[in-house]
């Protein structure tokens, strides 16, 4: 496969044969960059583990800096007096009997996340086909 001369280029200033430590291939890269837009990078990592033993396995959670970008749309389903509390803490969507017969008739569904008061799981378990 013939490759183009920005692609040779860069090939020669790496050493195809050397394991380079992650702050060091990052900034390498970096520098090799010849693109006018953000470059997307591919990382695979030898992590030396054997993930079929239980206290091998690696598993994690990335919080990225700048979040993803969408927006979550939260619906709460609660009693009158706790409104105030789940818009305060960041609820779009804040209500009761009124939003069980939206999403029944209407067929509602413009929210991500449904989070329900204990005292109205009762009310939320008719929607449980529906979400």
């Amino acid at each position: 496969m013939k490759h183009g001369k920005k692609y040779v280029d860069s090939r020669k200033a790496l050493e195809a044969a050397k394991l380079y430590e992650p702050a060091e291939a990052l900034g390498t890269v970096c520098q090799l960059a010849k693109a006018k837009f953000d470059e997307t990078v591919e990382a695979h990592i030898r992590l030396g583990v054997d993930s079929r033993h239980a206290d091998q396995q690696v598993r994690g959670a990335v919080v990225l800096p700048n979040g993803t970008g969408k927006s979550v749309r939260v619906l709460v389903f609660c009693k009158e007096d706790k409104y105030e509390a789940a818009q305060a803490a960041g609820a779009e969507y804040v209500g009761g009997m009124d939003y069980v017969e939206k999403i029944q008739k209407e067929g509602w569904m413009d929210f991500d996340v449904v989070i329900a008061s204990p005292d109205m799981m009762g009310v939320v378990g008719r929607l449980g086909k529906v979400l």
